[in-house]
C-alpha cells in the first residue's frame, strides 16, 4: 500500500514538473519573439531559444537530460549566461542602479539569471525521480515571470522610461 502511494506521488510529480518545463518553455518562446524589436535581436533571440529548445525536450522525454548532446548545449549556455549575468551584474553594480528593471541591462540580466536557473534544475532531472524540492522549486520558478510580465504589462506606468522597442513587444 505505502509502495503504491510513493509510487502515484513521484507520478504526480513527474507530471507536474513536465507542465513546469511547458509553461518555461512557451515562456522563453515568449521572450525570444519579443527581441524582434530589439537592436541585437539575434543574440537575444538564441539566448532564449535554447532554453525554449532545451525545455521542449525535457517535456518529450523527461530523460533527455542525461544525454551527453542536451548537456553539453545546457553546459555551454548557463556558462555563457553565467559570464554575461556576471558582466551585466557589474555594470549595475558598479553604476549603483536601483529599480533595475527600469534598466535594459536589469532586464536582460533577470532574464540571463532565470535562464541559468532553469537549466541548472533541469539538469540531471532525468537521472532519478524528480523531488518534492526540485518540483516545488520549478513551480516557483515558473510562476515568477508570468507574474512580473503579467504586473508591468498591468502598470503602463512602470513602463514609461522603457525604449521605444521595449513598448511596442506584447
Amino acid at each position: 500500500m505505502g509502495e503504491e502511494v510513493c509510487r502515484e506521488t513521484k507520478s504526480w510529480l513527474l507530471t507536474i514538473w513536465r507542465i513546469c518545463n511547458v509553461f518555461m518553455c512557451l515562456f522563453f518562446a515568449l521572450a525570444s519573439y519579443v527581441q524582434i524589436n530589439d537592436p541585437d535581436a539575434g543574440l537575444w533571440m538564441v539566448a532564449y531559444g535554447i532554453p525554449a529548445t532545451l525545455c521542449a525536450f525535457v517535456v518529450l522525454k523527461p530523460d533527455v537530460t542525461e544525454t551527453l548532446p542536451w548537456r553539453r548545449v545546457a553546459d555551454l549556455h548557463v556558462m555563457i549566461s553565467s559570464a554575461a549575468v556576471a558582466l551585466l551584474g557589474w555594470t549595475l553594480y558598479r553604476g549603483r542602479a536601483t529599480q533595475i528593471f527600469q534598466r535594459e541591462e536589469g532586464r536582460e540580466f533577470s532574464g540571463l539569471l532565470l535562464t541559468v536557473t532553469w537549466l541548472l534544475l533541469c539538469r540531471h532531472s532525468g537521472s532519478a525521480p524528480v523531488g518534492m524540492l526540485r518540483v516545488s522549486t520549478a513551480v516557483a520558478v515558473t510562476v515568477f515571470p508570468f507574474v512580473a510580465w503579467l504586473y508591468y504589462h498591468i502598470n503602463k506606468e512602470l513602463r514609461s522610461n522603457w525604449p521605444a522597442h521595449c513598448k511596442t513587444a506584447i
